[in-house]
């Protein structure tokens, strides 16, 4: 995939944001509310932002398409070409399917500014109740079809040795495989949810867990436990935790440190949180 128009780290920080935002959507309950055909929802190729704004900054200010949706035109465009054939739908006799462009556009969009349903609506021109239905399948397409090339966990000895090896000559940190943190992502209460996903700030959350590399690259992305759970709770639903745990995740054996002569298991650093074992 050519990725000249975002550096490593630009993109897998647009896509741990739209794994947060699947997440976020699917755990709300319940559908917008739906709109009447409206004479200005028409309109759209005249006043909407995807057919008027974005075209004059695709052709005059690229910087500024780049602020407005996050990614330059060239990889907008190879998202719509990319995504067409997962998300395409046929023409009806009561409506012509929405392009593809549009759709990644209103999604990029709401990723970019965190904007509300009701103002993508009025700012492209496109339902409200078409937003929230199209929005969470953009999403997962985008999921679908990036992660595995941007988002790779070593599986093997060999390849958490690369890993190590730059953390060690970068930061002078030896036999550590990464940086593992999490961050709370705020959600609306769950119906029925109760106190499951309302964490020690005082707000209903999920949770995505994020393991780095000396390049702040992300390397492993979890997002699945509640906000409710206490660091413990949260580390024990972590997929590449329990891995580790059960010696399942393919860490190199364990190496002396430089001028030592005592093996130290690799190991992955992290902040205030339970201690956990790189061996089971």
């Amino acid at each position: 995939m050519d990725l000249n128009s975002l550096s490593p780290q630009e993109t897998q920080r647009f896509l741990v944001a739209v794994l947060c935002l699947s997440a976020q959507l699917r755990r709300k309950d319940g559908r917008a509310g739906r709109i009447c055909a409206r004479k200005w929802l028409t309109w759209r190729q005249l006043h909407g932002d995807n057919d008027q704004l974005l075209q004059e900054l695709n052709k005059e200010d690229r910087k500024g398409h780049k602020n407005f949706l996050r990614i330059y035109p060239e990889l907008f465009e190879e998202m719509v070409e990319r995504l067409t054939p997962i998300l395409k739908k046929k023409d009806t006799k009561m409506r012509r399917a929405q392009e593809m462009g549009l759709k990644l556009a209103v999604t990029l969009r709401h990723l970019a500014s965190g904007n509300d349903y009701t103002s993508l609506q009025y700012s492209f021109r496109v339902s409200k109740s078409s937003i929230c239905w199209f929005i969470p399948l953009v999403c997962q397409a985008i999921i679908d079809t990036y992660k595995p090339e941007v988002m790779k966990c070593p599986k093997t000895p060999e390849e958490w040795n690369d890993i190590a090896k730059r953390l060690a000559s970068k930061w002078n940190y030896f036999n550590c495989v990464g940086a593992l943190d999490g961050k709370h992502v705020a959600i609306k209460k769950p119906k029925g949810g109760g106190s499951l996903y309302f964490n020690y700030k005082k707000f209903h959350s999920i949770v995505f867990m994020t393991l780095s590399d000396a390049k702040y690259r992300f390397l492993f992305v979890d997002v699945s436990a509640e906000g409710g759970a206490g660091d413990g709770g949260t580390l024990q639903k972590c997929n590449l935790v329990r891995a580790i745990t059960n010696n399942q995740a393919g860490l190199p054996q364990d190496r002396n440190l430089p001028n030592d002569d005592e093996p130290i298991p690799f190991h992955i650093v992290a902040d205030d949180v339970p201690s956990l074992s790189s061996r089971g």
